[in-house]
């Protein structure tokens, strides 16, 4: 099971950003979940330079730019030699922001020229009764792997994240019955995109409104592979709640 921790701009402070290092480092020792953080830029050199546990890190976002005279951009080059291993790609707060297909689509690009994994984020803003969802999660899946070499193309985490569930509490977070159908909708699309059998070794991921009382729910309902957590995973208590949930 695979957690990534997205710290947001919730973290501001370092020793809040050592606290929550620690925390996971604890976990991931205690219970073999697979867990991955992603701090504000700044913490990322302090915490993941000479980071030797379990734990590993991931950039929220990465520029679409190569370097150069881009002010305040931050390459997928110079996030790979803090020690990031993994990048959040496409979420919805960045899509938002303006991030188009296209866009995330250059930042896998970006990514896999570095040796980072992308965990690429998809889902729709509403669930409307008649399955367009359903096309507007292939749309942004398939424009996302388009410029993909095969091999590459296996690399990729699928994030799910429903637009309408993100930023709540559990009451509204997706049905496990209806997360065990959309995983298995975006594992077919997957079949359609990647060569011979690989779409079987994809991981795909939950994130929106996951909290303790819900976690083993959703992960025993379906065949998902972890989650993207967000403001969850910047309580340490509630944090540890979530991971233990898994065990």
């Amino acid at each position: 099971m695979l957690i990534v921790a997205n710290w947001k701009a919730y973290i501001e402070d370092l020793a809040k950003a050592k606290k929550l290092f620690a925390t996971g480092k604890r976990l991931a020792r205690m219970t073999g979940v697979k867990i991955v953080l992603a701090p504000p830029a700044p913490f990322l050199g302090m915490l993941a330079s000479r980071n030797k546990s379990d734990v590993a890190f991931s950039a929220q976002d990465i520029s679409v730019t190569t370097g150069g005279a881009k002010t305040g951009e931050v390459t997928a080059a110079a996030y790979a030699a803090a020690g990031v291993t993994y990048a959040i790609i496409g979420h919805s707060e960045r899509r938002s922001a303006g991030d188009t297909d296209a866009i995330i689509a250059e930042k896998l690009v970006r990514v896999f020229a570095h040796g980072i994994i992308p965990v690429l984020c998809i889902g729709e803003h509403e669930r409307d009764g008649e399955g367009h969802y359903l096309a507007v999660v292939r749309e942004a899946l398939t424009l996302a792997m388009e410029p993909l070499a095969p091999k590459e193309r296996t690399k990729v985490i699928v994030a799910y994240e429903p637009i309408w569930a993100i930023g709540k509490d559990a009451a509204f977070a997706i049905g496990s019955n209806d997360l065990a159908e959309m995983t298995l909708y975006i594992r077919k699309v997957l079949a359609e995109l990647l060569p011979g059998k690989n779409s079987s070794r994809s991981l795909v991921l939950y994130g929106g409104s996951v909290e303790p009382e819900n976690i083993r729910m959703l992960a025993a309902n379906s065949s998902i592979d972890g989650f993207l957590i967000g403001h969850a995973s910047v309580d340490p208590t509630l944090f540890s709640l979530l991971v233990k949930q898994l065990v």
